[in-house]
């Protein structure tokens, strides 16, 4: 529990803490808003609190969000209740943690930000497409993790569906098994009174499950996700000071045998990935687990 609160702590002081980061601004958020809803009650004006938490809330209908775009991603990073922050982010803990011990800080983040977008646009796209939606688009609007969460919950059942977690009252029961569970139950509620957020949560699983099976491939679809913040962190990153120097051109052989190191290590580990798709992440060895577990720190 230390350990825990001493990574949150300093999330963004330390290298490879996706999984953190999330989470503290989350919380950070959630504070902000409940500290400013308080202050804002007592000074009997809570039109001020309406009108910031309106600026960070995913809009429904197209004329609204033209005017908003930022809130595609603020949206999830936001909460209001204390129930809804904390399970999105006991969800997002326990399974982002298995994603960053074999996938990565990166493959987390891209995973968490992917599902939130997309769980936003389906929700945008959808509500103003179907004719059941027709008479709530103007005043709807969205908030929370959970699209986010869903694609880190069903990404980590595709990335190891038969890896097993104990549960009160169940016993140990396989990711795939729960991650089903919670997809279905959206579905389930898509007409209900959180409609906008179970179709958040079903587009999140989606890319959950896609981003992981094109990672399996070769192909990383939040790469773009990767260069946006890489770029974002320049910005405030100290620059060195520029330093000129010789390499003999003999050096090119060498070159060419790191580059070989490099493509015959991702070939392996992507035979490792491919196994895990088919048989599981149990289904590995001692060996194989220690290669993935090295490759997830670089």
């Amino acid at each position: 529990m230390n350990s825990f609160f001493d990574n949150l702590k300093n999330a963004f002081n330390r290298p490879n803490n996706g999984l953190m980061k999330i989470l503290l601004i989350n919380i950070i958020v959630y504070l902000a808003l409940l500290f400013a809803n308080i202050i804002f009650i007592l000074a009997k004006s809570p039109s001020i609190y309406e009108t910031i938490v309106g600026q960070l809330m995913l809009p429904a209908a197209l004329d609204q969000f033209i005017y908003k775009p930022w809130t595609l991603f603020t949206y999830f990073f936001t909460h209001e209740d204390f129930w809804h922050i904390l399970f999105n982010m006991l969800f997002l803990y326990w399974f982002g943690s298995m994603i960053m011990e074999f996938l990565g800080s990166e493959k987390l983040v891209n995973l968490y930000v992917l599902g939130g977008l997309a769980g936003g646009l389906f929700y945008i796209l959808l509500y103003n497409l179907l004719p059941y939606f027709a008479n709530h688009v103007e005043t709807s609007r969205m908030l929370g993790a959970s699209a986010g969460v869903f694609a880190v919950v069903v990404g980590a059942a595709t990335f190891m569906p038969n890896y097993t977690i104990a549960l009160i009252l169940l016993g140990p029961v396989r990711i795939k098994y729960i991650a089903l569970f919670y997809v279905l139950l959206s579905f389930a509620r898509v007409t209900g009174s959180n409609a906008g957020g179970e179709l958040a949560h079903l587009a999140g699983a989606g890319i959950g499950f896609l981003y992981i099976k094109q990672l399996q491939q070769g192909t990383d679809l939040g790469r773009p996700i990767t260069r946006f913040f890489t770029f974002v962190k320049s910005l405030f990153a100290r620059q060195p000071k520029v330093r000129v120097s010789y390499r003999n051109s003999k050096n090119s052989n060498g070159s060419r045998h790191h580059k070989s190191n490099f493509q015959t290590k991702q070939e392996e580990i992507d035979a490792i990935l491919d196994k895990i798709s088919e048989s599981g992440y149990d289904s590995l060895t001692k060996e194989e687990k220690q290669k993935l577990f090295d490759a997830s720190k670089n």
